[in-house]
């Protein structure tokens, strides 16, 4: 079965003079397809075997090409915006006809623009054309080599107000900073660096910005004494803050914010008061 989106070996059928007719052992002559003159190998006859890859052309004909694709079908990985049309972004994946990732398949309020690097799968369309997707949660592998406590790199792909933040471990695995591990606002496309938390039932990672609470105190307490110097010595946050107000200005989470002033106020440091925090006299 001839199939787009993937690299076939197929056998030559027949010359013709556009190309080679190409096909599987035994098909129907019907169901062959062109290899076009400019991708036919020098002395290529009736019987030999080619690996090509099958996709559509201008016209929406099957066609196939020697050149090999950045992505074939279901694969995930980085491709290149070249241009922006009506109906969405073409991205170069190496072949003479542009992949389009359609404006519906992009993250809202989140549009490509010409040149910018995307992450994206590739999926047929409900037309049966190759088309690209930012959606790459179901192209993503669960079965990571990673365990909790490991540290790990990954892509944003997805935010949600109900789930949190979705990354692409390593552009493969399956991640997720729930939301209340989110100490900043993160948007696709966005490079990360997260601790693993917890590995799923299902292979799925669950991730954190933070490091561990002992390592994370000392970071979080120079940010917050850095950021009174430049606000004056005085900071309106105490820990009856709303957490969303904390996370705001000093992009961390509450419990983060109450162990790293509990560890300042304890090296005298800073000065608690009714209203806010100040750095201490001493300290000026």
């Amino acid at each position: 079965m001839l199939q787009k989106g993937m690299k076939q070996v197929l056998v030559v059928e027949k010359a013709v003079p556009m190309g080679l007719y190409l096909n599987e052992p035994g098909a129907p002559e019907k169901e062959h397809v062109l290899l076009p003159k400019s991708q036919v190998p020098e002395g290529a006859k009736p019987g030999d075997e080619i690996e090509c890859f099958l996709y559509l052309d201008s016209e929406d004909r099957l066609i196939a090409t020697r050149k090999e694709p950045k992505l074939t079908l279901h694969q995930v990985g980085y491709l290149t915006v070249k241009d922006v049309g009506r109906i969405g972004a073409f991205l170069d994946w190496g072949l003479e006809k542009d992949l389009l990732l359609p404006f519906h398949e992009q993250p809202r309020d989140h549009h490509m623009k010409k040149g910018q690097s995307c992450l994206v799968a590739v999926y047929l369309d409900k037309s049966g054309r190759l088309c690209a997707t930012m959606n790459v949660y179901p192209y993503l592998n669960s079965k990571s080599p990673y365990q909790k406590g490991d540290t790990v790199e990954g892509t944003v792909y997805e935010t949600s107000n109900n789930f949190g933040t979705f990354v692409a471990v390593d552009d493969k695995y399956s991640g997720l900073v729930p939301k209340k591990e989110l100490v900043r606002p993160l948007v696709p496309g966005e490079k990360v660096r997260a601790r693993v938390i917890s590995v799923r039932e299902d292979g799925k990672l669950n991730l954190s910005l933070r490091e561990k609470i002992p390592a994370q105190i000392g970071p979080d307490s120079e940010k917050i004494y850095r950021i009174l110097q430049e606000q004056g010595g005085f900071l309106p946050l105490t820990d009856k803050t709303d957490a969303e107000k904390i996370r705001e200005v000093l992009e961390m989470s509450k419990a983060q914010f109450k162990r790293a002033i509990g560890h300042l106020y304890k090296e005298d440091r800073i000065i608690l008061e009714e209203d806010g925090i100040r750095i201490a006299p001493k300290q000026k």
